[in-house]
């Protein structure tokens, strides 16, 4: 796909972008039984946002990173994979983050940290969006097919109202639940609300929020639901388990990419409507169980193999 420049995009009034995001997006450094074994882009938003750009969607990061090599190399892990990168910020104010996955490969756990396992020093954080990165996206988030958040702040939060009022869905995967303002405003707003039954479920499951919820329960399956129907999807067995992280973010993959395929109507989107494009994220999240890292799936069976699997039409329909 050619890419354009940000006064293209912001000015070409029949222009789409099918998926714009913000969110946790880090340099991942696996640590596989000790050992460092892999650095790649990582982060439930960098993880959705590049997976679906090597699908071949138009996916545009919004994001602020350090004037570092960090930074340097998870723009070009970006570019290579055909996102646009014209809304990726490099500041020197800010240190790109970086975040250790220590892996047991016997038995595919692995444990995040902030705290380098080699020298013990604190690794740099996940910083959101400044203003100054909002106001030159906003024109292109009135032209986003679906906007893909899993962090908040307040610059977030008028990212997300701009993306909704222009018709986006707005696919909300919280890692936490917060009591505030900014927190209640974005739960209305969501279209897709995607969250761990042990992390939120308790707070979240039975909150009155008029959108399809998405309820993972790890390797048993999940649940969708609307105001009006509850649908259970029970897991598909991976052929081997070497490593489960990415797993949910699979899931959320196929889904989105799903409904830019049928180009569903946020006015009318109900959980049935979901229910293919879960399975296929589920077949997804299964296969690349097989292989080490977030999207190892990618990286040793290459994006048109990842497509055949989104492809296969369940047995359900």
């Amino acid at each position: 796909m050619q890419k354009m420049s940000m006064q293209e995009l912001s000015f070409r009034q029949d222009y789409r972008v099918d998926v714009a995001g913000t969110g946790f997006t880090v340099l991942d450094r696996v640590y596989a039984d000790g050992d460092l074994a892999d650095e790649a882009l990582g982060g439930s938003c960098g993880n959705v946002l590049v997976s679906l750009a090597m699908l071949h969607r138009h996916v545009v990061p919004v994001l602020a990173l350090g004037n570092d090599d960090t930074g340097k190399r998870l723009i070009d892990e970006f570019l290579q994979a055909g996102a646009t990168i014209n809304y990726i910020a490099r500041r020197a104010d800010l240190r790109s983050p970086i975040l250790a996955q220590e892996l047991d490969t016997a038995s595919g756990r692995h444990d995040f940290s902030f705290v380098c396992p080699e020298t013990r020093e604190d690794l740099p954080r996940y910083q959101p969006i400044s203003e100054t990165e909002l106001a030159v996206a906003l024109p292109m988030l009135s032209h986003c097919s679906v906007f893909y958040i899993d962090r908040l702040s307040d610059n977030i939060l008028e990212a997300v109202r701009a993306a909704s009022a222009a018709g986006a869905v707005i696919f909300f995967e919280p890692s936490d639940f917060e009591e505030t303002e900014l927190f209640e405003e974005a739960l209305r707003l969501a279209t897709i609300l995607k969250y761990s039954a042990d992390r939120l479920g308790e707070r979240l499951a039975d909150r009155l929020i008029d959108c399809v919820h998405i309820i993972t329960y790890g390797s048993a399956g999940l649940e969708i639901r609307d105001r009006g129907e509850a649908i259970w999807c029970e897991a598909i067995g991976a052929p081997a388990v070497l490593d489960t992280c990415g797993s949910g973010d699979m899931v959320s993959v196929g889904v989105i990419d799903w409904m830019l395929t049928k180009q569903f109507e946020i006015a009318c989107l109900k959980a049935a409507d979901l229910l293919e494009g879960i399975i296929a994220g589920q077949r997804l999240a299964a296969e690349n169980c097989a292989y080490a890292g977030a999207r190892g799936l990618f990286k040793k069976r290459g994006a048109n193999y990842v497509r055949e699997i989104l492809s296969v039409r369940s047995a359900r329909f």
